[in-house]
């Protein structure tokens, strides 16, 4: 019945256009069915579509730095930091979470969401990413050490062996497919540089990337569904189309990248997915496909650079001087290329590519990322180190885009205030139910943190739990999410956020916000950051019920804890850093002891404390809460 319902709600968010989309496809994947479902054919056998047959790969038109000596000879990937990649590198169909295994079933029929019995498909597809491929490749280009060879052509054997086409967990995701071709591509090139490379290996990787490419481009995500997916699926389109000079997939991929840009991203320069994390990911797609346009004399429509420009600094706002981040919004720790082989700094790296390719510098380039330095020649990046360095010291309110972010004077102090509308689309699918919180970091540390992300697709319980409202910096009403999770990806009713009031001047800030998420309560919240270093948080709930019960929460970050003093104040304080919280009025306090969730690593969570103040009442009423930081 839960999936049923699940249906109803999805197709209630799509459009006829989408509906009849979503039919083709379904006569589409009968095709595939008929010519595949029964021959289990390995996607490096023979070219599926005789029209491409001839289309060779000019590995030069990529432009890899073949002259780079920055650079590490790794042989294993990270699995988030939290799998060991040996124990992995060839359970391709492993469920991670559990000892059970993902079946090889035909893709199409293979249910993968919320799959306790196995695990998180997303954990899983890391591992078919292939980063591992380009890894390895490199290291038999730099090292000719025959050992990166005897365990490349291992793994690739044995995963196209038992990863047929369209069988198997790694064939259910159109993206996941394109991230995988752009990592054989890479894979490819680096080969064509070693001498005596196995032929046999170059030439099932050159029908691989022909096939996975052409599936791609018959399937990539439209409508409801064509948020950060569609921007890496046309990326590789693109990519591939370039590297085989085969110009339709060139116009394919250019030509959803120009409508999608725009479509997906506010004129102020974040992403309507409201997710930081995503909005790099997207920074990167579209980073690595302009480079290769670039090298190749395509020319780049002049709205993209304008665009990732606005979005470069929107992401460097959100850095601190210590390196700390504001992320709301779903973290997966995905991305697209890795030639270095362990988990990053990524809002670094992706800085670093704009840095190249934009007209000013977001970050320093002293040390920079080895996919840089392997995609950019030695003197493009000497030059981009002489670009303008831009100021992100400065207070800044995205009005259109729905975040703010407010810094002191010495920078010691980072917060993000959200008053975003809830995610992208009808399905708003990466959103959190968090209007009107905020994190606030102090000499780096999370004070007051997002809860994060955990995973995707293991338990319903686990996704729901960092996405509700009662897991967020703000004040929850009656037990109610301020937005209507209808599925692991799909919201029904939506919070609207409304900004009322910004004003910045040289002592203080003020920020007027409210939702409608509780209507017919209204719940709007006054923001006041002030050169002394006193955030003043004032509640306001217009309440027309008989009654209501408010909860206020403030979640800690790792290492911090609270006390109470004379009833009046509580002091937050890990050891180094203290901050005190005063609140107006008489009410409950509740200090949580390790009971609430933090995570700032997918699939890693840790307890934390947390703060709530608990009000109930019959009419309107205010609750001002102060920060001093000390």
């Amino acid at each position: 019945m839960g999936n049923l319902w699940w249906y109803i709600n999805r197709m209630k968010a799509m459009s006829l256009m989408e509906i009849l989309w979503r039919l083709q496809q379904k006569q589409i994947h009968k095709k595939e069915r008929k010519a595949f479902g029964n021959s289990k054919i390995s996607v490096t056998n023979k070219v599926f579509y005789k029209r491409l047959e001839r289309l060779n790969i000019d590995e030069a038109r990529l432009g890899l730095n073949l002259s780079n000596h920055k650079y590490t000879s790794k042989k294993i990937i990270a699995l988030f930091d939290v799998f060991e990649y040996e124990l992995y590198k060839k359970n391709w169909h492993a469920g991670f979470q559990t000892k059970n295994k993902w079946p090889l079933k035909f893709s199409y029929d293979l249910d993968y969401k919320q799959r306790v019995d196995i695990g998180d498909v997303r954990t899983n597809w890391e591992l078919n990413r292939h980063f591992q491929f380009p890894l390895l490749a490199k290291g038999c280009f730099v090292t000719k050490d025959p050992v990166y060879m005897n365990e490349l052509v291992d793994l690739f054997d044995d995963w196209t062996e038992k990863n047929p086409f369209l069988y198997g967990v790694s064939w259910t995701s159109i993206m996941e497919v394109a991230i995988r071709t752009n990592s054989w591509i890479f894979c490819y090139c680096f080969l064509k540089q070693v001498k005596d490379a196995p032929t046999r290996i170059l030439e099932e990787l050159r029908v691989g990337i022909i096939n996975m490419t052409e599936y791609i481009a018959n399937h990539y995500s439209r409508f409801s569904s064509a948020n950060n997916h569609v921007i890496v699926e046309a990326y590789v389109i693109g990519l591939s189309g370039i590297i085989f000079d085969y110009e339709p997939w060139i116009t394919i991929g250019i030509s959803i990248l120009d409508t999608e840009i725009l479509r997906q991203n506010y004129a102020d320069g974040i992403n309507k997915e409201l997710s930081l994390h995503y909005q790099a990911f997207v920074m990167e797609a579209l980073g690595l496909f302009i480079r290769v346009m670039k090298f190749n004399h395509i020319e780049v429509p002049i709205t993209w650079f304008d665009i990732l420009k606005k979005m470069s600094r929107y992401v460097s706002n959100c850095i601190g001087k210590f390196g700390e981040v504001i992320v709301f919004g779903d973290n997966d720790e995905g991305k697209i290329l890795d030639l270095q082989g362990e988990m990053i700094n990524y809002y670094h790296y992706v800085l670093e590519l704009m840095s190249m390719l934009l007209e000013e510098r977001y970050v320093d380039l002293s040390n920079v990322h080895e996919n840089i330095s392997w995609i950019f020649s030695d003197n493009n990046i000497s030059e981009a180190k002489n670009k303008v360095l831009y100021d992100n010291s400065n207070c800044i309110c995205y009005q259109e885009g729905g975040h703010t972010i407010l810094k002191s004077r010495d920078r010691s102090i980072l917060i993000g205030i959200d008053h975003a509308a809830l995610g992208f689309g009808p399905i708003a699918a990466h959103g959190h139910a968090d209007a009107l919180s905020f994190q606030m970091f102090v000499n780096g540390f999370p004070v007051f943190g997002d809860p994060g992300t955990y995973n995707y697709h293991f338990t319903p319980e686990d996704r729901d739990y960092f996405r509700k409202t009662i897991n967020h910096n703000t004040v929850t009403i009656n037990d109610r999410d301020q937005s209507e999770m209808l599925g692991a990806f799909l919201w029904g009713k939506k919070a609207n956020t409304k900004i009322n009031n910004c004003i910045f001047n040289g002592s203080e800030a003020i920020i007027d916000l409210f939702h409608d998420g509780y209507a017919p309560v209204i719940h709007s919240r006054r923001y006041q950051f002030n050169s002394v270093n006193i955030l003043r948080i004032e509640d306001r709930i217009k309440n027309i019920l008989n009654s209501v019960n408010c909860i206020l929460t403030f979640i800690l970050g790792p290492g911090f804890c609270a006390q109470v003093i004379n009833n009046d104040k509580i002091v937050i304080s890990n050891g180094a850093r203290e901050v005190t919280m005063n609140f107006s009025g008489t009410h409950d306090y509740v200090i949580e002891e390790d009971t609430m969730w933090y995570s700032d690593k997918y699939f890693k969570r840790e307890k934390v404390v947390g703060i709530r103040i608990k009000i109930s009442t019959n009419k309107d009423c205010t609750l001002i809460t102060t920060i001093s930081v000390k």
